[in-house]
């Protein structure tokens, strides 16, 4: 097999491949996925997977050009089988072989790409999983990193009533309606309302075992730890975490968010004179 070589880049950033699985995500998350891709690198490819003659791909067809995303049409020849996969897989081997790379998106929520992910790892790739929170255990541990998606969907606003839809609904249902006639032979045949559309659960509980842990492994004789050792821990032993499934977007602020158990203070670096800060697991 032929060894894999790096190559280096000039102007110091880290290159990734997005490969985006259309069977297993969804059109929605696209731009807040794309931007947090951003964080991690620049990405030089981004492809998407499966047959786009279908109707169920619609809702990607809409996107592909607008976020300048490179379509592999893949048709399914046998029903039952996930050709869209087989394509996915064998053009990240490609990819990772040309050494170009730093590493690599998988974009899905299929448990079948979780030894790609392992083999990119073993190549000295760093992979990034994005799914949502129905995505298998194994695939999730197999990244260096996974977010769930669902963080990355825009909320969109509720629509505004119009004023006067408003006072006319306030008078309809201020008209007394009159009452059904009562039958001793009759029975209810209405049928029930449709149920509401749940709203996405509210934040996490807090983690509290997991962040004294990752304070614990690196911290000092003091107990103080530095906040991006701390971090980078916590995505070794779970790359799955990520404060936005606590109610905050930044690791810092879920810790102050709780003075009881944690205490975050800034300290100057030498000689730069630049501020870090670090975090301590307090008894409460």
């Amino acid at each position: 097999m032929k060894a894999r070589t790096h190559v280096a880049h000039d102007d110091g950033q880290r290159r990734l491949a997005v490969l985006i699985d259309a069977d297993n995500a969804q059109a929605s998350v696209i731009e807040g996925l794309l931007a947090e891709v951003a964080k991690y690198g620049l990405a030089s490819v981004k492809r998407i997977y499966g047959d786009f003659t279908t109707q169920q791909q619609g809702q990607w067809k809409k996107v592909l050009l607008k976020h300048s995303i490179s379509p592999v049409q893949q048709f399914a020849y046998t029903s039952g089988k996930n050709a869209t996969d087989s394509a996915l897989i064998i053009d990240a081997m490609d990819l990772m072989y040309t050494g170009r790379f730093d590493g690599m998106c998988l974009v899905s929520s299929d448990s079948d790409f979780t030894r790609l992910a392992q083999r990119l790892r073993e190549e000295g790739l760093t992979v990034y999983g994005f799914g949502e929170h129905k995505t298998p255990d194994p695939f999730v541990q197999a990244c260096d990193k996974f977010i769930y998606t669902e963080v990355l969907r825009a909320e969109a606003p509720e629509p505004p009533v119009p004023v006067k839809s408003a006072r006319a609904t306030a008078a309809k249902t201020a008209k007394p309606r009159p009452a059904p006639t009562p039958t001793s032979t009759s029975t209810s045949t209405s049928t029930p309302e449709a149920a509401p559309v749940a709203k996405p659960s509210g934040p996490l509980p807090l983690p509290l075992k997991l962040l004294q842990q990752a304070i614990e492994e690196a911290s000092d004789e003091e107990g103080w730890a530095h906040l991006g050792t701390m971090g980078a821990y916590l995505n070794k032993i779970k790359p799955n975490f990520d404060p936005r499934l606590y109610g905050q977007k930044k690791l810092s602020d879920l810790l102050r968010k709780h003075p009881r158990h944690f205490s975050v203070i800034e300290r100057e670096t030498q000689p730069a004179g630049g501020k870090v800060l670090f975090v301590k697991a307090l008894d409460g």
